[in-house]
């Protein structure tokens, strides 16, 4: 995997808690048009679940997964992995603007859901995942990678809830990327299939502003989007930001861009800034520009000044707690209500900034 590939970024870490026993979790992974597929696989893999079944058109895009999970079975049809009552969760990443119908069939059939982000592009949708929820019963997931696949991203809202810089008073969040526009497919530059910036990668940082406050709900003062320097893709929307102020009265900024530059070791230097009474935190998620690798945390409050390697060391516990949730009936992982509420403040975002 290349560390300037965003789109296929699927990082591994033997940290990740294992709950269950081969054959205990049984799953399957569908729709593999976004690389974010691979890192819900071995998310869900590292866990102790068992992938089952997997299903795309192009089978090129599962062919590796086939090789990894040698114990899988590649269908042609959808509807066997629904049919199958062992199954119970189906992870996918699908065109985002398909993602809510799938999750909707695969509730239908009585089976929990995993999704990529966004998890949906228009407030039509989140309704009806909302409604389905509350009919079946069944989880409507979303894997907000930027935190559940960051071993310090998670780390810091631990450190956070710990009570390390005190009651959360702003969040910042940065978020380049890399373009790459010639490995990207068609839809990736169809508003309709995306969403809008705020929608896709904005979902990661409302996620991200609500577990760090603490917040339920916020407020959208201010939202943005341009295309500032690719005019021959006027669909794409290459800069985006957003101002909000939560239900716990912080306040949260952030800025998502397709500007990664070229010298860049990695897709995406993202970064985190967090101020709290008692201190603040800095997360370097994916690259320490000039110092080396990411997954650090730097740490200052009343007590100490730090520099906390992460990677290795905290895993994905987000992906354990979640089969957990499931087998249990449970919602230590992430509330319904959050995983929606981080999606429906990121589309908030881009009707504002889209003038509607």
């Amino acid at each position: 995997m290349s560390t300037r590939d965003g789109m296929n970024y699927a990082p591994t870490s033997a940290a990740t808690p294992k709950v269950v026993e081969p054959g205990e979790f049984v799953f399957a992974a569908a729709h593999f048009d976004h690389g974010h597929i691979y890192g819900q696989i071995g998310g869900l893999a590292a866990a102790g679940g068992t992938l089952k079944y997997v299903y795309d058109p192009q089978p090129e895009r599962y062919a590796k997964v086939l090789a990894q999970y040698p114990g899988a079975k590649a269908v042609s049809d959808f509807r066997e992995i629904l049919d199958d009552p062992e199954v119970k969760l189906v992870t996918a990443a699908a065109i985002p603007n398909l993602r809510c119908g799938i999750g909707l069939q695969v509730m239908e059939a009585g089976k929990h859901y995993l999704t990529d982000k966004s998890p949906f592009t228009t407030l039509d949708q989140l309704a009806s995942a909302q409604a389905a929820v509350e009919k079946t019963g069944m989880k409507y997931g979303v894997c907000y990678s930027e935190r559940l696949l960051s071993e310090s991203g998670f780390y810091a809202g631990e450190l956070v809830r710990e009570g390390a810089i005190g009651r959360v008073l702003q969040v910042l969040n940065l978020a380049p990327h890399n373009l790459a526009a010639s490995t990207r497919p068609e839809w990736f530059f169809r508003k309709e299939n995306y969403g809008g910036i705020l929608t896709d990668i904005g979902s990661h940082q409302f996620e991200q502003f609500l577990t760090y406050t603490g917040a339920t709900d916020a407020t959208i003062n201010h939202a943005r989007v341009e295309n500032f320097a690719n005019p021959e893709y006027p669909e794409l929307e290459d800069f985006g930001e957003a101002q909000l102020t939560t239900d716990t009265g912080a306040s949260c900024y952030c800025r998502l861009d397709w500007f990664n530059p070229a010298a860049s070791r990695t897709w995406g230097d993202g970064r985190t800034f967090i101020l709290g009474t008692e201190g603040y935190i800095e997360i370097r998620k994916y690259v320490d520009v000039c110092n080396g690798a990411g997954n650090k945390i730097f740490l200052v409050n009343q007590k100490v000044e730090q520099c906390i390697e992460c990677k290795g060391k905290v895993g994905f516990p987000f992906f354990g707690a979640f089969v957990l949730d499931i087998l249990q009936g449970t919602e230590k992982a992430m509330t319904q209500a959050h995983a929606f509420k981080a999606a429906e403040l990121s589309m908030h975002a881009q009707r504002m900034a889209d003038g509607v």
